[in-house]
């Protein structure tokens, strides 16, 4: 089955409310494409939609301990790779520990759906460390906010965004 993209600009019905702000901001090149929720994982949405895996980007939410504070970031990598969790990212955030965020935090503290959280109109104290191999993507594509639909964009986009780094990530 094919995607119909359109700017996402012009179908904000089809994101999550912090992500339609920051749609809004980032500019032109952002497109929307409505898709079955049911197929919203990146393997199931890429084997039916044709997408390939290393088009898609995963977004992680990360979470950090230390001294009794925990601290969230933000990763981005090709599906086709796994974020390097208790190594860059560990040391980026300065912590002892590093682990996946519990998907009902991850959910409660972004404003969006599990399996469609996404770099844009995260909290703005989040660092969102993006893979190098993302950043130079022409075009990738990732969550919207919400399972029903995906959005794609340039990764100079994701490198571009407020607090935005680019480290190497991949594993």
């Amino acid at each position: 089955m094919a995607l119909h993209w359109m700017p996402a600009t012009e179908r904000t019905d089809l994101l999550a409310e912090p992500v339609a702000r920051a749609v809004a901001e980032l500019g032109p090149g952002a497109e929307v494409a409505e898709i079955d929720p049911e197929l919203a994982d990146t393997a199931a949405f890429c084997e039916r939609y044709g997408v390939g895996l290393d088009e898609s980007a995963n977004c992680v939410v990360v979470a950090g301990r230390r001294g009794g504070e925990t601290r969230y970031a933000a990763c981005m990598v090709l599906a086709t790779a796994r974020v390097d969790v208790n190594g860059v990212v560990r040391r980026h955030l300065d912590t002892r520990k590093a682990s996946f965020a519990p998907m009902a935090r991850a959910v409660e503290l972004t404003g969006m759906e599990y399996g469609g959280i996404t770099p844009l109109g995260l909290p703005g104290d989040w660092p969102i460390l993006v893979d190098a191999d993302v950043a130079e993507h022409p075009r990738v594509v990732i969550g919207s906010g919400v399972r029903r639909s995906k959005l794609a964009v340039p990764g100079a986009a994701l490198a571009g965004l407020k607090g935005a780094e680019v480290l190497p990530l991949a594993i």
